[in-house]
């Protein structure tokens, strides 16, 4: 008697180890689609906010077109000249000084480059240029790189120049705005570009 009820545990077991194991299975996503499968976003966007004892804001916008990441968009509130424009590693905010959102987005662990260096971080998008009013107009594009792998990743503007050698971050300065890249309310945007 006691053998039966071990062996009819042990078998609910069995059943209900199966069934956690299918549908567990049956909840993840099937990452072999194609894009054309799938409705992937092809916009993002990032509202940046000044980190503490800054002024720096601005809007950027993320699409993809084909194998390159075009960022477009504006920053104000910086002084003039250049400022390090990177990717990083994580989406958190937290900290003050912006610290919290790591490193530089590098998934290939190579060494810190400009964008057109045979070998750089995958978020290392160069400088961007502010005038004499403080204002920077982006218009990067990153090769390579897709918005799929960006959502949810920090976008960080500098303090200072990246140098493009410095490692292992090009030695651009504090970071003074930082936000969120985030999928895009494409409705909203296309209601705003039309006013």
């Amino acid at each position: 008697m006691r053998s039966l009820k071990l062996t009819a545990v042990a078998l609910s077991l069995i059943g209900a180890s199966l069934a956690l194991a299918q549908t567990r299975q049956s909840e993840r996503p099937d990452l072999d689609r194609t894009e054309e499968e799938v409705s992937i976003p092809k916009e993002a966007v990032a509202v940046l906010s000044p980190t503490k004892g800054n002024d720096v804001e601005g809007t950027l916008i993320f699409r993809q077109d084909g194998d390159i990441l075009h960022v477009t968009g504006e920053v104000k509130g910086l002084e003039p000249g250049e400022h390090g424009f990177h990717i990083h590693e994580f989406g958190d905010l937290r900290d003050p000084d912006g610290k919290s959102a790591g490193g530089h987005f590098n998934p290939h662990g190579v060494a810190h480059g400009g964008p057109d260096d045979a070998e750089h971080h995958a978020g290392d998008l160069g400088n961007i240029t502010a005038n004499d009013r403080g204002v920077a107009r982006v218009d990067k594009k990153a090769e390579g790189l897709k918005l799929h792998f960006v959502i949810g990743r920090a976008i960080v503007v500098h303090g200072g120049e990246d140098d493009f050698t410095s490692q292992p971050s090009g030695d651009a300065g504090p970071r003074v705005a930082l936000g969120v890249i985030g999928f895009a309310n494409v409705e909203h945007a296309k209601e705003t570009r039309a006013e």
